[in-house]
């Protein structure tokens, strides 16, 4: 690719990296250059408090192709991807950390995959990390049970390095956490070319991880969450009405073997309990109650299907080589 064009956005989010970014800009730059490649390099300043705008700001002072995005606070990750996937202009986005655990040197492959391999999206597999055991053991647990929940057969869903065709970006919402299940979210709109690379895994060079425990908390539920709303954000009433039969069922069924318990017991002169005087009778109540509840849920849930449009507004407080999008 030789002329103007933007053939690639690299999207980067970056909260206190100032140490790294200088580097990781000379790097990209100079894949890109080798390869003739038309690119913009999107880098998001999650409410850093280093210096982190200042070097955004040199940077772009000596390449155009340097744009920035900086956030008023830190929103997290999911933020900072999906304000930078609404900026890029390219025909292929590229996600990366900004640590230089990613290697840029990868970049000319997975673009290919995406222009040339007709795949949709390419994730990034770090088969050989260097991150300790804490890390590490969950991460295996977490990539098995997304296998099993989403159908996708990739190894390491929560890898920074991916590659998506233009298209796909901009149908995917991004907000909370979800930052760790892009395959599954892009696989619910539609796009299941999905593909994998093995990519280098580099030791960090510069400060400390950003991730602390609680992401062992939040990765399950946000896969969850994933599952169901992509599944049921536009029928709610299917997921909610659903279990709601199935609890009446239960409770009409439990109800309906009291009363012809007690009618056969008393056509044959056998003693007879109260209703009210057997265990069952409450069962049944608490799960005609619970069926009652879900149906509610399910109707209100209806009426709440479409979302608030503003949840993913976040406050920008600069850009740089961008127009302002109001």
């Amino acid at each position: 690719m030789s002329d103007n064009k933007v053939a690639i956005s690299v999207v980067v989010p970056a909260y206190n990296e100032e140490e790294s970014l200088p580097e990781l800009y000379e790097w990209i730059d100079r894949v890109m250059q080798a390869h003739g490649f038309g690119y913009e390099l999107l880098l998001i300043d999650d409410g850093s408090t280093d210096h982190s705008w200042e070097v955004i700001g040199q940077l772009s002072a000596q390449n155009p192709a340097v744009k920035g995005i900086r956030f008023n606070r830190n929103y997290g990750k999911s933020a900072a991807l999906d304000t930078g996937f609404r900026a890029a202009s390219g025909q292929v986005v590229i996600t990366m950390d900004a640590d230089l655990q990613d290697s840029p040197d990868e970049i000319p492959e997975l673009y290919r995959m995406i222009t040339e391999g007709k795949l949709d999206l390419v994730s990034g597999w770090k088969k050989k990390r260097y991150d300790p055991l804490s890390k590490t053991i969950p991460t295996k647990l977490y990539n098995a049970m997304t296998r099993w929940l989403s159908g996708i057969p990739l190894h390491d869903f929560n890898c920074g390095l991916k590659a998506y065709r233009a298209a796909v970006v901009k149908h995917m919402e991004v907000y909370g956490e979800m930052h760790r299940y892009l395959p599954v979210i892009a696989k619910w709109q539609g796009y299941k070319k999905i593909g994998e690379k093995v990519v280098e895994h580099r030791a960090r060079k510069y400060g400390v991880t950003k991730f602390g425990w609680e992401r062992f908390i939040n990765g399950p539920l946000d896969l969850l969450s994933i599952i169901f709303v992509s599944r049921f954000r536009k029928r709610p009433m299917h997921f909610f009405g659903t279990l709601g039969l199935l609890s009446f069922l239960t409770g009409g069924g439990i109800a309906l073997y009291i009363v012809l318990n007690k009618f056969v017991k008393s056509q044959m002169g056998l003693p007879v309990r109260d209703a009210v005087d057997q265990p069952l009778f409450f069962l049944a109540l608490a799960v005609l109650i619970i069926g009652s509840q879900l149906f509610l849920t399910g109707f209100l849930a209806e009426l709440t299907s479409l979302n608030s449009p503003q949840r993913n507004d976040y406050v920008v407080s600069e850009r740089i080589n961008l127009p302002d999008p109001k």
